[in-house]
């Protein structure tokens, strides 16, 4: 029989055992932590997948024959209403286009922004969104048409994609069957809008939780080369805050958006060619003339410049991404069948 050996506390034996059971112990218990926290990221990734695919069955609901049949003139009216409004005031084609995004961007493309009050109130849309009135306007002439058969959710989708053409842009073909909410979401606007002083990642990071890429997010914010910003918006950015700034440009800004004061003036987002839809926005930023700090992140020595280069010297690879991506965004979380309700008119729930 083989002797049993007693191990002295203050034996080198006894202490390289008790060292070597504290290491197994203490990899235990960061295997234990690793395994919770790979099962925690499963449940997360789940989740994440079952939200995608409800949203791609939703999607998947939307047809550009939709109204063929229930509302055959309803496309065509929007069109006309659009293209006057813009005529009209060609700012309005950028405001339309952006009511889309500020709408699709929180809680889907449901045309909860257009409800009073609410979303229109915080301080990302207050005194900055507008086009509701036009919008307004292009119901009253459908619901003369086709009685609670158009949704307002719809009829902002196809004027944003009509303010395009209006001013030159592409056209691109509209999926159709959103219903409108009947509620809207006014703290999602804080936390799921870009802003101005977004970096690249901070925007890569909005755009992704909406299912967008980067590739998806440089082309949509080729939407800049219409519209204008607040001096507010750039204050920062020309007085000393950004070093990527041309600087005759800059001095050029100042002139209209002094350091101090309300900061309300505006300017345009394409100094070169602020009223027509084309590929400028991307030469400006190359040229470091993007009006917001988030508008030259896109070109900043980052993993964007090749895309920002190509949109700057190929107008129709712009415009063809910019359709594509267009499309994707209008497909955010969209309402479909029973869901919410055709509103009769879009800035109140029905009674």
């Amino acid at each position: 029989m083989q002797p049993r050996i007693f191990l002295h506390s203050t034996s080198p034996q006894f202490r390289l055992q008790r060292r070597s059971q504290a290491i197994a112990s203490k990899a235990l218990s960061e295997l234990d932590k690793l395994a919770r926290a790979m099962a925690a990221s499963c449940i997360s990734l789940q989740l994440m997948l079952v939200v995608a695919a409800l949203a791609a069955v939703a999607s998947a609901q939307l047809s550009p024959t939709f109204y063929d049949t229930s509302c055959p003139r309803a496309a065509a009216t929007i069109k006309s209403a659009v293209a006057a409004a813009v005529a009209s005031e060609p700012r309005m084609g950028a405001s339309l286009l952006r009511l889309h995004f500020h709408d699709c961007f929180v809680q889907g493309c449901d045309a909860s922004v257009l409800l009073s009050g609410n979303e229109q109130d915080t301080a990302p849309n207050k005194d900055s969104l507008r086009g509701y009135g036009v919008i307004d306007n292009i119901k009253t002439q459908v619901e003369a048409l086709c009685n609670q058969t158009v949704s307002c959710a719809d009829i902002l989708t196809l004027a944003a994609r009509d303010s395009v053409v209006a001013l030159g842009g592409p056209s691109w073909t509209v999926p159709l069957g959103r219903r409108d909410s009947i509620d809207a979401n006014a703290a999602a606007t804080l936390t799921d809008l870009p802003g101005p002083d977004s970096s690249r990642s901070q925007l890569e990071a909005a755009f992704l939780k909406k299912n967008l890429s980067t590739a998806d997010m440089v082309a949509l914010s080729g939407a800049h080369t219409l519209g204008q910003a607040q001096c507010q918006n750039f204050r920062t950015r020309i007085y000393g805050g950004d070093t990527n700034i041309n600087a005759a440009y800059a001095t050029s800004l100042k002139a209209s958006c002094p350091q101090t004061g309300t900061g309300t003036s505006l300017a345009p987002l394409d100094p070169t060619t602020p009223n027509g839809f084309d590929n400028a926005y991307y030469a400006n930023l190359m040229n470091q003339r993007g009006l917001l700090h988030s508008d030259q992140a896109l070109f900043n020595n980052d993993t964007t410049d090749n895309a920002v280069r190509n949109f700057a010297s190929s107008a129709a690879a712009f415009s063809s991404a910019f359709a594509s991506a267009m499309v994707k965004m209008g497909n955010i979380e969209p309402k479909t069948g029973t869901q919410g309700q055709i509103r009769i008119v879009c800035s109140k729930v029905n009674s």
